[in-house]
């Protein structure tokens, strides 16, 4: 059976909030955002191999427009965001510049269009499953994306990590990887299932819960935007799971490109180790997702 394809659920019902204030200028970042450390993924010591590229025509990036802060229309018309970037580093990486080019599409034909040679990279927070695997590659992840603790700046506790909550109503959407990453790494805390992250939210600014855990890119902007007022602040963390949250953004190319896939995990590389990757993460991700 084909597998569909699936995106990373990472904004939910907060794409349009956060696309409006990315394009209106209203969310900026915090002065100590920029000490938030982007975990380097790939081993300084290691050398990748970087097959010659010079004879790329051209190195097409497929994305979308409804993915903020990853991909996203600007105030202007203009395509922008983390992954916009991202791909115009990785062209200038591999001396690739004039050859460079990124189109947006909906999301549904992404993988169409690149077995149909329509492009040469899809980066648009495709999940990465097996089934995926038997008809593409995927280079090492660039960016993972942990889960929080989110709880209210006036919660007083015994301590300052997830053992401070251990016997209090933490919240969660029910039926969802973090539902059963919270019941698997932290028995001990009280669960409290809601409908969906709406529910949650109102709970935790109503007190009828002493935290929530969940995505920390959706809590991250959560946490900065006008409905929040301030209230909360990260507790612990970050916490990663393979099992619970997958691999994490990589990059989809062509199951017959392995050479430019290896080409790209190359660059990928090197942007990580001269730290061009972590300011292009600072960019677009105010409060820090670690």
């Amino acid at each position: 059976m084909r597998a569909k394809v699936t995106s990373l659920d990472l904004m939910g019902l907060w794409r349009p909030l956060v696309a409006f204030l990315l394009v209106c200028g209203l969310l900026a970042p915090p002065a100590w955002s920029q000490e938030a450390e982007l975990p380097v993924l790939f081993d300084a010591r290691e050398r990748l191999v970087r097959p010659d590229v010079s004879g790329v025509l051209r190195l097409r990036f497929l994305t979308t427009t409804d993915f903020p802060p990853f991909n996203f229309t600007d105030q202007s018309g203009k395509l922008s965001g983390f992954h916009i970037d991202l791909a115009r580093a990785l062209c200038e990486e591999l001396g690739l510049q004039t050859r460079c080019q990124i189109q947006a599409l909906p999301y549904a034909q992404l993988a169409q269009a690149l077995e149909a040679k329509q492009g040469e990279a899809v980066m648009a927070g495709v999940a990465v499953t097996p089934e995926l695997r038997e008809r593409f590659n995927f280079t090492r992840p660039y960016l993972l994306l942990p889960a929080r603790f989110l709880m209210r700046s006036d919660e007083v506790l015994t301590r300052q990590d997830a053992e401070g909550l251990f016997g209090r109503r933490v919240g969660v959407v029910k039926e969802t990887a973090h539902a059963a990453m919270l019941e698997s790494f932290f028995p001990n805390i009280e669960r409290v299932a809601f409908e969906d992250r709406d529910a949650a939210m109102k709970a935790l600014k109503e007190k009828e819960v002493s935290a929530i855990f969940a995505d920390a890119l959706q809590l991250s902007f959560w946490m900065m935007s006008p409905q929040a007022a301030g209230c909360c602040r990260f507790l612990d963390g970050p916490f990663l799971s393979e099992r619970h949250l997958g691999e994490g953004m990589t990059i989809m190319l062509g199951g017959q490109d392995g050479a430019l896939t290896a080409a790209l995990e190359s660059a990928l590389g090197a942007l990580s180790k001269d730290g061009r990757l972590e300011e292009i993460y600072l960019r677009y991700f105010p409060a820090g997702l670690f």
